[in-house]
């Protein structure tokens, strides 16, 4: 190729970079769309920021009523153990109460039964 060849390809090459857009994309972008690209980022940045933050926050907030809530089901558990024995001694207690009184019964109605036989068998009654 010759010297003035080459310069015309060259001269072609440049004015095409430098007429428009290339068909690959953009070209770099301006200053100003750099600075409100930045400024956009930083914005959505803080953003995502704030809502990582408050994430965090419920997160703790959740895993607290967690832990108060098994504290609370282990108390119960254990109020209801107390209460099952409770009901338990109560039970026993009413048919022990129940067993005496069923024996004072019987006492009672045989020295009735008594009074009575004594009763119809004295002088008295004839």
């Amino acid at each position: 190729m010759t010297v003035i060849n080459r310069f015309w390809i060259f001269a072609i090459v440049l004015l095409a970079a430098c007429a428009g857009p290339s068909p690959t994309g953009p070209g770099p972008a301006p200053v100003e769309d750099h600075g409100r690209t930045l400024s956009q980022g930083q914005y959505r940045s803080g953003i995502a920021y704030r809502e990582l933050e408050q994430a965090r926050y419920d997160a703790r907030l959740a895993e607290q009523e967690v832990l108060n809530a098994r504290d609370a089901h282990v108390a119960a558990q254990q109020q209801t153990a107390a209460n099952k024995r409770e009901l338990d001694a109560a039970e026993q207690a009413y048919a022990a109460a129940r067993a005496r009184a069923a024996t004072a019964q019987q006492a009672y109605e045989k020295e009735v039964n008594a009074v009575d036989a004594a009763h119809r068998a004295s002088p008295a009654a004839k």
